[in-house]
């Protein structure tokens, strides 16, 4: 089924654990302004939901069902998590492929030790640690058919928020 229209876009920010996709996310939304839906997975699955990331868990349909919905809506919409590869490959392809608009993905890169750092400075940093951070990093989780485009440790908050924004330009 089509979603959105010719001028609406979609955007998702993959990356693991404190690699910044929150922080692009919101600066996108803080540059755009109003008519720009933010879907986190870590708002549908903790917060909604408070369901564990497992495979086939509800969160994946209800991101998948909110994101298409906020697209018919008129709003461009910003889909961001870990989104693991093997969990949630399927619903983004289907996300993209069914997007009558621009769709683009970024995969935020960036090595264990970087998220170690940038989750020390995180509010929830006393909830989970070194330990938790392990178990879920994944190197290189890429989704299959190299549709997104890698943004390494090195590019600032600014320069990946500005990379994003070009979406908008197009």
């Amino acid at each position: 089924m089509r979603v959105g229209s010719g001028t609406t876009r979609l955007i998702v920010l993959r990356g693991n654990s404190a690699s910044g996709k929150s922080a692009v996310a919101q600066g996108v939304r803080d540059r755009y302004g109003r008519g720009l839906a933010v879907v986190g997975q870590d708002n549908v699955r903790r917060a909604i939901l408070r369901e564990r990331d497992v495979p086939g868990g509800a969160n994946i349909g209800l991101i998948d069902a909110v994101a298409r919905y906020a697209l018919d809506a008129g709003y461009h919409v910003v889909v961001e998590g870990i989104l693991y590869a093997d969990r949630y490959g399927d619903m983004l392809r289907g996300l993209r492929e069914d997007h009558r608009g621009q769709s683009r993905f970024y995969y935020l890169d960036v090595p264990f030790e970087e998220t170690l750092r940038r989750h020390a400075g995180k509010p929830q940093a006393a909830e989970y640690g070194e330990r938790e951070l392990r178990e879920w990093y994944r190197p290189q989780d890429l989704l299959a058919g190299g549709i997104e485009r890698v943004i390494g440790a090195e590019s600032s908050l600014d320069g990946t928020i500005g990379q994003v924004m070009g979406v908008f330009a197009a």
